[in-house]
């Protein structure tokens, strides 16, 4: 049980995504369209959340534009009072569909970005889709949504990160999250072609720093540390089970997105229970409360109440165990996998493109 009461639901509305990123968060067992909730079970969800107390929802996939229903879903989601955000490529959005998408509540839109360069941001999205997202961008700004950006950051486009931040700047984006690709999944898979240098990451930290000071009061600016070259981990979303709940494609419900990873864990489906149950009492979200669970050197370490131990999925895709110290901190036990990894990141920038069988997006 837990006193916590979750904040935000994001919703793998699909796996299905014109783009084939090779950093993808999506697992490597992709679920497929006939697997997905339908658009009542999703309905009941986003109820259920509300009821827990989550203010704000992501409708998130694969990409959410593919789902045909994704308008009276976020007319839904509008009614139950939760602010609702569109995790999108952008590719699909057309007129109608943002128009119809405004009118249904939806309040905010992020869209994604692979790199400033257009050769190199088609070349990692596995598709020519740069026009098609600064059509997108164009939609969302004329109709006044909320507007984000985000653009993953690897060895490719690390040492354009400058003109990624004034890319954005130029398109009008409320707030830019500059993410350095987190290795589970996809990433995990390509982790030797897409792992910057430790040179790379010292310049590129300093111009997002310069950034922030620069665009304050006109953009937002949020840059996610890339952990494999610091010192200690990132917390895991405030702690596991503690206020984000992740429901993929086929209701399978998880306290984060990479969690689907941890093969140890039986995840519950909100096919078979409520979500309340699930939060409140599922074995695998009580798994990583707390700190009973933890080994040493986290469970008297003064920093278990700032990193949790770092990343649970992370710990398990590198050492097997999930309750172990993330191998990222300098002071786990087994630190000694991540400096190998970075020395062994030398490999050529050739990638394997995540792919599922993708239906027509609906125009």
């Amino acid at each position: 049980m837990t006193d916590n009461r979750p904040t935000t639901l994001l919703a793998e509305l699909t796996h299905r995504c014109p783009l084939h990123c090779p950093y993808c968060s999506n697992p490597l067992a992709l679920v497929g369209a006939d697997r997905e909730l339908t658009t009542d079970e999703w309905k009941r969800v986003f109820s259920e959340a509300r009821d827990l107390g989550v203010l704000q929802l992501g409708l998130s996939g694969g990409e959410p534009l593919v789902r045909r229903d994704l308008e009276p879903l976020a007319d839904h989601a509008h009614r139950l009072g939760l602010y609702t955000t569109l995790v999108t490529s952008g590719v699909g959005l057309t007129r109608r569909r943002a128009t119809a998408l405004r009118d249904a509540g939806l309040e905010h839109i992020q869209i994604s970005i692979q790199d400033s360069d257009t050769e190199t941001a088609d070349r990692i999205a596995g598709m020519r889709a740069v026009p098609q997202k600064e059509e997108a961008v164009a939609l969302v700004r004329e109709l006044g949504f909320a507007f984000s950006i985000n653009a993953v950051l690897h060895r490719a486009n690390l040492d354009r990160i400058g003109d990624i931040i004034d890319l954005a700047g130029s398109m009008g984006a409320d707030r830019l999250e500059l993410a350095n690709t987190q290795y589970y999944g996809w990433a995990l898979a390509n982790r030797t072609a897409l792992l910057p240098t430790a040179t790379q990451v010292a310049a590129a930290d300093a111009i997002a720093d310069e950034a922030k000071r620069r665009y304050r009061g006109r953009m937002q600016i949020v840059y996610v540390l890339p952990d494999y070259h610091e010192s200690y981990p990132k917390p895991c979303y405030g702690g596991w089970g503690q206020v984000y709940i992740v429901v993929a494609p086929d209701g399978q419900t998880l306290p984060c997105h990479g969690a689907t990873h941890i093969t140890t864990l039986r995840f519950d489906n909100v096919r078979d229970r409520s979500l309340d149950w699930i939060w409140s009492d599922s074995p695998a979200f009580q798994a990583f409360r707390g700190d009973e669970w933890m080994h040493e050197p986290c469970r008297s370490c003064a920093r278990k109440t700032i990193d949790f131990g770092g990343c649970r999925c992370q710990a398990f895709a590198l050492t097997g165990d999930a309750a172990n110290t993330d191998p990222v901190c300098t002071l786990a036990p087994l630190h000694g996998i991540i400096e190998q990894a970075v020395q062994e990141a030398t490999g050529p920038e050739e990638y394997r493109y995540r792919y599922l069988k993708l239906e027509p997006v609906r125009s």
